[in-house]
């Protein structure tokens, strides 16, 4: 059993024995909020990031949820994207092509990819663009809240140094607020050019689920969600950062990656 509680500012946690029960409760959540989401207004808008996120997905491409779930009403985004070829091993389209997409029937028109052949900038440029024409037809819904789209889930991974989507520490694409998504060509991780969902995009979300695994997690976990004596230290941490304004915020982690957790510990 996951070990589950809600912090007053921080959203939900839940603290997995081991990564199969936090992959089956995930599969299960975003099947629930795909459900929820094609009942309320016809279509279930998700953004994915890349890494070991996508293989945490993979029992969605199985029995039951390959069968259960209306993948026709799926619309796929991208919070973060490595400006390379669809078929480059970089490619965070490819790694969910390859691991998902490939597996189920969501419409090829569905999969709103970045254009891979023109510069960081003019991707992130064009990639607004078709998400603000999508959100004129109101296929994804409008935030109540800001001028930005209201995705019906983000899923991000964390990194070790506390980075979601490709917004790193202090790193100026952290303070962008009028566009919606914003490029790098400085990225602190290889490959360096990259586009990235900004902070009020991710923050106005319906839903905003953050998964980290394993115990180089465990200290950026910790400064994402506990309280700290002097927030200074987690202030620029971009995992703090994410914060929906009207939408729910889940945390799915395994029991080294929340070890350092004030409400791990307690319930130790």
């Amino acid at each position: 059993m996951a070990l589950t509680w809600t912090h007053k500012d921080r959203g939900e946690i839940r603290v997995h024995e081991n990564l199969e029960e936090l992959s089956i409760d995930l599969v299960d959540y975003i099947a629930e909020i795909s459900e929820a989401s094609i009942k309320e207004h016809g279509a279930f808008c998700i953004a994915l990031s890349g890494g070991s996120l996508i293989n945490l997905m993979g029992k969605l491409v199985e029995p039951p949820f390959n069968k259960i779930v209306d993948w026709a009403k799926w619309y796929v985004f991208w919070a973060d994207e490595r400006v390379v070829g669809k078929n480059h091993d970089d490619s965070n389209y490819k790694l969910a092509k390859d691991n998902l997409l490939s597996k189920v029937n969501v419409f090829p028109r569905h999969i709103c990819s970045i254009n891979d052949t023109v510069s960081a900038e003019d991707a992130a440029t064009e990639y607004e663009f078709a998400i603000r024409q999508m959100v004129k037809t109101r296929t994804v819904t409008a935030s109540e809240n800001s001028d930005c789209p209201k995705f019906d889930l983000i899923l991000l991974g964390m990194g070790s140094d506390g980075h979601v989507a490709s917004l790193f520490p202090n790193h100026p694409a952290l303070e962008v607020k009028d566009d919606w998504v914003t490029f790098l060509t400085d990225s602190p991780k290889p490959p360096p050019e990259r586009i990235t969902f900004t902070l009020p995009v991710i923050n106005s979300a319906a839903s905003v689920v953050v998964v980290a695994t394993g115990e180089t997690k465990a200290n950026a976990v910790h400064l994402a969600i506990d309280d700290l004596p002097s927030l200074e230290s987690s202030l620029s941490l971009p995992a703090r950062m994410v914060q929906p304004s009207s939408g729910n915020l889940i945390w799915f982690m395994d029991k080294p990656a929340g070890s350092k957790l004030d409400g791990f510990k307690f319930s130790e």
